[in-house]
């Protein structure tokens, strides 16, 4: 472990803070967390916390002795003063003498000593960090720490590496495990730092940079140790000849995860996030992965995000997928049966009171693939999968030694069905497309943006398809999705770049098919090339993006929506318009062939009928130049319908929507033109 620490680095970030009014405690209290923070071997998204003890003025004038401690919800990598709520010091520390308290009425009483009432809450470790008689604590979750205290004798081990650490036995975090150290600083008063056996380690001093340089020493010196053992304990099966890719088994996977919802047609869908490192690799390949990995996780707040363990499925055969989604099946529903009796067993300790979670695993190892994470959001499953890495670091370092032993399951279930965090899931709400995965074509810019802006806003996980790469990664940084640059009209690019969505997110649910352009020509006229480019991008291309995304979806087996970008030209074909208007209505066709054949499998195929929208198409040029043929102003030009209403993108973008959402509807061609009679559907 090396230090982050830089003077230079520091002195400006105090100096700038300085400048905004933030005092010099804070400040650097600010740039020592945040450099604890970004090493995920000491904290890992919300695990750790620091304080420093100061003093503020309040917006009234008075000055107030306070512990600024990380609050909820901040990252300490990139954590803000705010995110450092300050409480007012001494009632906090008080809170220790009461003999007992509830959490739910210690995070009421933090928030009364809050100096500022709009700031977040703060630790539910406020209390401890309050007692320690120090300026600065730091509190990281330590992969190597916590590897050396989960051994059968850690303790032992603990007590020879640091000889004068003061060690506290597992004790759940919150009111309880304030009063425990308290009594531990008592008999030990010089204390220098403490070891949380299963938990992590506090380092603490009047100096922040002794503070911080005590935790990166210690944790040095337990890399050390655990160097000592075997990097690589496992041994290893046989893998088949020939594995599967990752690609072929993850929609699998997702399929086999789905639960149906509430709403018939609409299952309760899962993302996830794939890694395979090569310790990784060695950790999955072991013979006794269905051992060691589902003993138990390596830090007890982790079970607050992946559940206890994970769940362990076969290795994949290329050309015997149907024997992997059988064990997989297996593997996954014993998975379920096990957690409905873990949670009836400890259930039964809390007097029946609580509502059991979803029982689908969090983290599911695959040998020969690697893990993936799982999650509701591509975030989500992203953080199960990086805390997944730091499971399997822990066991094999703590397998490298000896034998890793985790906390028994009461602890873990008092962690995962901890009152506190069960009152902020009652709070959580999901948007309509979480847990769906979305590809749309042509998004780098106009309507096909808008679709993929309004399908992200709604809580979809959007692969961004665009031919032009800049265009495409622009878009997708805009909106937090996904860019794949493809050539919708080359077959084999098209079914890479599927692949590449199913390799990031696990799968695909929804194909917004707009990709397009307007070809001009008499039919008599016309040169071959062109009409042969015009079916290319407006049927081919369609046919390709179809027929690859169809073909996860069948994977999956937990249906899908299919939505084509068609044109009034369909219906209401116009004069010198023959490419565009007959491979547009070749897509008409296509649309309702995959409505045909695939919606036994739940996959509803549809198309939206737009008009005199603004888009690249229909520049303001373009606009002008035809207003002017008819001898009507722009204005008039794009009112021109029944309504008198222009169309926006937005108004087709929320066409599209709806045919994503209409899980009943199949073969439909929804038009957004504000009304014209001649491409009125018959």
């Amino acid at each position: 472990m090396k230090s982050r620490w830089s003077d230079a680095d520091a002195k400006s970030l105090v100096d700038q803070y300085r400048s905004d009014g933030i005092n010099e405690d804070i400040a650097i209290r600010t740039y020592t967390t945040r450099i604890l923070g970004q090493e995920p071997r000491l904290v890992l998204h919300g695990g750790g916390n620091t304080s420093v003890k100061t003093t503020v003025t309040d917006p009234l004038g008075d000055t107030y002795e306070v512990l600024c401690v990380k609050g909820s919800g901040w990252d300490m990598g990139v954590i803000e003063p705010a995110g450092l709520p300050a409480v007012q010091l001494a009632p906090l520390a008080a809170l220790a003498d009461l003999e007992s308290l509830s959490d739910e009425n210690l995070v009421a009483a933090q928030r009364r000593m809050l100096i500022d009432p709009y700031a977040p809450n703060p630790s539910i470790e406020a209390v401890l960090h309050a007692i320690v008689p120090h300026k600065h604590v730091d509190h990281t979750h330590a992969d190597a720490i916590i590897a050396l205290s989960n051994q059968p004798d850690g303790d032992a081990i603990i007590r020879d590496l640091f000889p004068d650490t003061t060690i506290i036995p597992y004790v759940m975090p919150g009111f309880i495990l304030s009063k425990v150290c308290r009594q531990a600083l008592l008999k030990e008063p010089d204390s220098k730092h403490m070891i949380l056996m299963n938990h992590g380690i506090f380092t603490y001093n009047d100096d922040p940079r002794q503070a911080y340089d005590d935790m990166i020493n210690m944790v040095d010196m337990a890399e050390k140790r655990l160097e000592k053992g075997n990097s690589r304990p496992f041994t290893g099966i046989d893998l088949p000849a020939k594995l599967a890719a990752q690609a072929e088994i993850a929609p699998i996977i997702r399929g086999l995860l789905a639960q149906e919802g509430k709403i018939e047609g609409k299952p309760d869908r899962w993302i996830l996030d794939h890694r395979a490192s090569d310790q990784i690799l060695h950790f999955v390949n072991g013979k006794n992965a269905s051992d060691y990995a589902m003993r138990g996780n390596a830090a007890p707040d982790h079970s607050i995000r992946i559940k206890r363990f994970g769940a362990v499925l076969p290795a994949p055969i290329t050309g015997e997928l149907s024997a992997f989604r059988e064990g997989a099946e297996a593997a996954l529903a014993s998975f379920a049966d096990d957690y409905k009796a873990y949670f009836d067993r400890n259930n039964s300790r809390h007097g029946g009171s609580l509502t059991m979670l979803d029982p689908a695993p969090r983290i599911i190892y695959v040998p020969g693939i690697g893990l993936f994470g799982v999650g509701k959001t591509a975030k989500e499953a992203a953080i199960c999968a990086d805390i997944a890495e730091a499971t399997v670091n822990v066991i094999t370092m703590a397998e490298g030694i000896g034998k890793f032993v985790a906390l028994p399951e009461n602890d873990l279930f008092d962690i995962e069905y901890w009152s506190l965090e069960q009152a902020k899931l009652a709070k959580s709400v999901e948007k309509p497309l979480t847990r769906q995965v979305a590809i749309v074509t042509g998004a780098g810019s106009g309507l096909g943006l808008e679709v993929a802006r309004t399908l992200a806003r709604e809580g979809a996980a959007v692969a961004v398809f665009d031919i032009n790469e800049k265009a495409a990664q622009a878009a997708a940084k805009s909106i937090g999705g996904l860019a794949v640059t493809c050539d919708v009209t080359n077959e084999a690019a098209v079914h890479d770049a599927v692949n590449s969505v199913v390799d990031v997110f696990g799968g695909v649910d929804v194909l917004i098919s707009n990709a397009g352009a307007a070809f001009q020509g008499r039919m008599v006229e016309v040169d071959q090339a062109l009409f042969e480019k015009a079916f290319a991008l407006n049927f081919w291309g369609h046919h390709f993006m179809a027929k690859a995304c169809v073909k996860v979806m069948e994977a999956q087996r937990s249906g899908g929506a299919l939505v084509f970008n068609v044109t009034k030209q369909v219906l209401n074909p116009g004069p010198d318009f023959g490419p565009y208007g007959t491979s547009k209505s070749a897509l008409m066709a296509l649309m309702r062939q995959y409505a045909i054949e695939h919606g036994a499998s739940g996959i509803t195929a549809n198309a939206v009928n737009a008009d005199r929208i603004r888009t690249n198409l229909l520049t303001d040029d373009f606009i002008a130049e035809r207003a002017n043929a008819r001898g009507i102003t722009p204005h008039e030009y794009m009112r021109g319908n029944l309504l008198k209403r222009e169309v926006t993108t937005q108004d087709v973008a929320d066409a599209f929507l709806h045919l994503v959402k209409a899980t009943k509807t199949s073969g439909a061609v929804l038009t957004v033109d504000g009304g014209n009679v001649a491409a009125m559907v018959r």
